[in-house]
């Protein structure tokens, strides 16, 4: 990861990197691109590059956050999981926090915790824990997830169980928990 401009270019290199660029002609790809695998692996470089807060300013300036909400909310299962994983990546950023829960990250979470893909749920359910916020906490912790984490606690999946109790032991009330499970 590149902590600032500076080392990014040192580790680019004489001929550098045009960082915004190559991240535009990733978008523009994505976009226009009709074959499906194509699409896919954009997706994944889009949420390799959202693990690095250089990129941050770009990803909010060419709208990248917003293709991720899209594919988590309506995209085939392959594409979902890629858009996930890179919200997770942005959501310890206030910008990127905020941006997210006012876009109707939280319902489009919850969908993804429906998955039954690994990667989505485990991506789905970290990026839940790092968009709490006093504001978010209520949406986060609603009913129907704290149903869901209950369900997902049970899972074969270690992970899953794991995170789910995490979840549940962390951002959850006793009487959130009693009341979700007796709402079951």
């Amino acid at each position: 990861m590149f902590t600032s401009h500076e080392q990014l270019v040192k580790r680019s290199g004489k001929k550098g990197v045009d960082r915004p660029q190559y991240l535009k002609e990733l978008v523009e790809e994505f976009h226009t691109s009709e074959n499906f695998e194509c699409r896919k692996q954009v997706l994944a470089n889009l949420a390799n590059f959202a693990y690095d807060p250089i990129n941050y300013q770009w990803f909010r300036r060419l709208n990248i956050i917003d293709i991720f909400l899209n594919q988590a909310s309506e995209g085939p299962p392959a594409l979902q999981s890629f858009a996930v994983s890179g919200l997770c990546n942005l959501a310890l950023d206030l910008e990127n926090k905020s941006y997210i829960l006012k876009n109707g990250g939280v319902s489009f979470l919850y969908e993804c915790l429906l998955a039954e893909d690994e990667a989505t749920l485990t991506s789905a359910i970290t990026t839940l824990m790092f968009l709490v916020t006093p504001e978010s906490k209520s949406e986060i912790t609603s009913t129907k997830v704290v149903k869901q984490m209950l369900s997902k606690a049970k899972s074969d999946n270690p992970r899953i169980q794991n995170l789910a109790k995490i979840f549940l032991l962390d951002y959850c009330s006793p009487e959130q928990v009693k009341m979700a499970e007796e709402d079951a």
